[in-house]
């Protein structure tokens, strides 16, 4: 089947027009009915819609049409180029096909008086400068933006269909609150008169509150979807036709009088989308609070001269300017100025950083105390500002398997509770002799309680939430699984260099043997100096520290996570461990090995050193162990949690410093490859690993694990293999990450429960199951109020977690 795919493309759709489950799964059908869909997912909470499809069979325009047809619509970014070089008509034509090709664009049109070309384009597919280029292409000039204009489109938007909701509210509680007082108190007009005034009075009301019900309704019979307008149609349908055949005196008499109810119905059904949409805007501060981090315009030098030009035009290579309280626009390198830089922002240190020439700045970020020139080096969706942003956004687009039971049972919903409907009409009126009156009641209250709305918030908010709290606590999450993954976590295991310690070893001890420091120093740094590995840089700082001469070394060997070897002025030199010394038949002269094992006892690595088969020396190297990794422990067993330690250290070095740190169980000497082995086979025994690490070499482990954390400050491809990146080298936030998992999968499950307990329980009282015992009707004015408060509620418990701070965060742990 996977050879039947070509190169796929991923696209990200804002959608508008959703508020309930069963409308995100009109829109996945919708797409996934195009048989060049290869996936499509819908986040109900975030609006958007995740596609991935074969180009070469279908493009953006025909995936937008598919949501359009469905009922829904489809929310795009805007931008005007400012063109340069056009001249007649011909060159409008050839700007607006150049524009159109570049996927990602679904409109495109030129002015040729104005010099300015108007956009309309997909910003997950496509960027303002890679618009800018086809431009170029097509032999005209890319002047720069005019305007961006889609985060401005999105909240006027968003704000045009609140007001229009506020209208339809105000104008239906207007207008039912009235008539339903004049229901309740004699007015001294005959009823059939009175049932004629609620007509003329309700009529244009009902069909301006209730019109966008209706809209929706028929676009999803249409479309062979039942969704929950359909239900609510109905519902307020029933009540108004049947007040209208009161009225008229058609098969129902004038006690059939529900204007009112109708009216009610539909602006109480108003009115919970109004709440619902307000409070779904704040699932997603987390996102814009990241993007409003990025300043819009960068002042750059070219020919020696200033200028401020758009952010979106700033290209690698220019030299950028910040002066103090600007924010950085773009990553890149000092290359002149010395000044503080608030980090806060991007890493969660309050502490400024001193930046000078070589160091590196992040856009985002905020220039304190004097003016920095730096050269951009990444820019756009390249900077960290960016790839956070595309993190999160990711992550929070994506559905943990617990979203699953929400799906199954929003499928049957609807089908089961218009059966339910019919069959308490069925039942009071035909098998238990209630009037009609009683038994349309009945019906109506059915229809209109029924809520999957909820079912279908409960993941998707608590996610967005989640992860958008994360991302400001400095943890990023990959997935709504990875969330899932960290709550059932049992063993916790760890990377012991740049994880557990500082990453920054240094010589503390050389015991010569045979040979003085000096030598043993310059000619061990000779060797290491072709190595990467923390220690080996170690031995060449501290060769360049006491000032040794360090010569070159030729035939340089790397001996598989022993050590390595090369020849130094004719002389065979081997660096590494004490079973690389021993492999080559070298022994240590008495009392070598003793003091070898005390430095290992002391939590210090061993290093030897052998020349022309002869043992030279040992070298003592202490990586620090980092400030919080002791706290961090003790946070995780207080969770209930087991941690381990692997390791390529000796078996007497990795338990000195695991007895310092707390960790009980140590896994010693594994080679470098043999870590994802060592995660293996604690999950054969029967652990759920998370694992944590920072290298190259922590890649395999951190994707074998059932949850792979990795330190933001490690290497990419150690980044890249995480569920979880840490934006600082703090295990703390390992441990928060880990909470966070917990607290957000707790969330929905209370989420879940309140979604099912509301509909299991409401539902068989408005079908008038507790009205023989209590006498209570359930009206359907309550209903569709209790309806719009399902759906608030889950949604408010989810924003709850945007106040959360992890436990370790908090207070000091305790081992209770």
């Amino acid at each position: 089947m996977a050879d039947e795919w070509g190169e796929t493309r991923r696209a990200a759709l804002k959608l508008s027009g959703m508020h309930c489950a069963t409308c995100s799964l009109a829109v996945e059908e919708a797409l996934k009915n195009d048989p060049a869909v290869r996936s499509a997912r819908v986040n109900l909470a975030a609006n958007t819609a995740e596609v991935e499809y074969d180009p070469e069979k279908t493009d953006l325009t025909a995936l937008e049409r598919a949501v359009v047809d469905a009922g829904y619509g489809v929310v795009h970014a805007e931008a005007t180029l400012r063109v340069g070089g056009m001249v007649c008509a011909m060159c409008v034509q050839t700007i607006e096909e150049a524009l159109r090709s570049v996927p990602g664009v679904t409109g495109a049109q030129v002015n040729l008086a104005t010099e300015r070309a108007h956009v309309v384009y997909n910003p997950s597919l496509v960027t303002v400068r890679e618009m800018g280029d086809a431009v170029e292409a097509a032999g005209y000039q890319y002047l720069g933006l005019e305007g961006e204009l889609s985060e401005e489109a999105e909240r006027a938007a968003v704000e045009a269909d609140l007001a229009d909701k506020r209208r339809r509210i105000l104008v239906g509680f207007g207008v039912a609150i009235p008539l339903m007082l004049s229901m309740w108190f004699p007015l001294g007009v005959p009823m059939h008169i009175l049932s004629w005034i609620h007509l003329a009075v309700a009529t244009p009301a009902f069909v301006y509150v209730a019109a966008p019900i209706f809209r929706a309704a028929w676009l999803g019979l249409r479309n062979r979807t039942l969704n929950m307008d359909v239900m609510y149609a109905m519902g307020i349908g029933v009540a108004y036709v049947a007040s209208v055949m009161g009225t008229l005196g058609f098969v129902l008499s004038h006690e059939f009088m529900f204007y009112e109810t109708a009216l009610m119905l539909a602006a109480f059904l108003t009115l919970g989308r109004y709440l619902e949409a307000r409070a779904k805007g704040r699932t997603g501060q987390a996102i814009r609070a990241l993007m409003n981090l990025a300043p819009r315009t960068a002042t750059v030098l070219r020919d020696g001269a200033e200028a401020e030009v758009r952010i979106e035009d700033v290209v690698p290579g220019d030299l950028v300017l910040v002066r103090p309280g600007e924010r950085v626009p773009v990553d890149g390198e000092v290359e002149e100025g010395e000044s503080f830089v608030d980090e806060s922002m991007i890493t969660g240190e309050p502490v400024p950083v001193a930046k000078r020439a070589g160091d590196d700045v992040v856009g985002g970020t905020i220039n304190q105390n004097s003016v920095l020139r730096f050269r951009a080096e990444r820019v756009g969706r390249e900077t960290v500002l960016a790839q956070i942003i595309a993190l999160v956004e990711q992550a929070q687009g994506s559905r943990p398997p617990v979203q699953r039971i929400a799906d199954r049972a929003v499928t049957w919903f609807i089908p089961v509770v218009l059966a339910i409907a019919i069959a308490a009409f069925a039942a009071w009126y035909f098998l238990l002799g209630a009037t009609l009156l009683f038994a349309l009641t009945a019906l109506i209250s059915v229809l209109v309680v029924a809520c999957p709305c909820a079912l279908g918030l409960a993941t998707p908010t608590a996610v967005t939430v989640g992860v958008g709290r994360g991302a400001e606590l400095g943890v990023l999450v990959r997935s709504g699984e990875a969330l899932e993954n960290a709550e059932r976590v049992t063993l916790v295991a760890f990377d012991k260099t740049g994880t557990l310690t500082r990453g920054a070893p240094a010589v503390t001890d050389v015991l010569p043997l045979g040979l003085d420091r000096g030598a043993v120093l310059s000619l061990a740094a000779a060797v290491e100096a072709n190595s990467q590995h923390p220690l080996a840089l170690a031995v060449v700082d501290a060769a360049g520290a006491e000032g040794v001469p360090v010569g070159e070394a030729d035939g340089f060997d790397t001996l598989a996570g022993r050590g390595v070897s090369g020849r130094v002025d004719g002389r065979e030199v081997l660096v590494g461990s004490r079973s690389l010394l021993a492999d080559r038949g070298i022994a240590l002269p008495p009392g070598a090995d003793e003091a070898a094992r005390a430095l290992e006892e002391a939590g210090k690595t061993a290093v030897f050193v052998g020349v022309d088969g002869e043992a030279a020396g040992v070298i003592g190297i202490e990586d620090p162990v980092k400030e919080t990794t002791p706290q961090a422990i003790a946070a995780l067993k207080a969770m209930g949690l087991s941690v381990a330690m692997i390791t390529g250290d000796n078996r007497r070095t990795a338990d000195a410093i695991a007895r310092r740190i707390g960790i009980d169980r140590v896994l010693s000497e594994v080679l470098p490859g043999e870590k994802a082995d060592e995660v293996r086979r604690l999950q054969e025994a029967g652990e759920r690993v998370a694992y944590v690490g920072d290298g190259i070499n922590d890649a395999p482990a951190l994707a074998t694990a059932e949850l792979g954390i990795a330190i933001g400050s490690g290497t990419d491809v150690a980044i890249e293999s995480g569920d979880v990146v840490l934006i600082r080298s703090d295990l703390l936030d390992a441990v928060a990450a880990l909470e966070l998992g917990r607290k957000v999968m707790r969330r929905i499950r209370q989420n879940i429960f309140w979604a099912f307990f509301y509909n299991s329980a409401l539902i068989p009282v408005a079908a008038g199951v507790i009205y023989p015992f209590t006498g209570i009707v359930f009206r359907p004015e309550w209903a569709a109020a209790a309806m719009a408060l399902s759906s608030v509620t889950v949604v408010s418990l989810s924003l709850l977690l945007r106040t959360w701070t992890p436990r370790v965060r908090r207070s000091p742990p305790t081992d209770h």
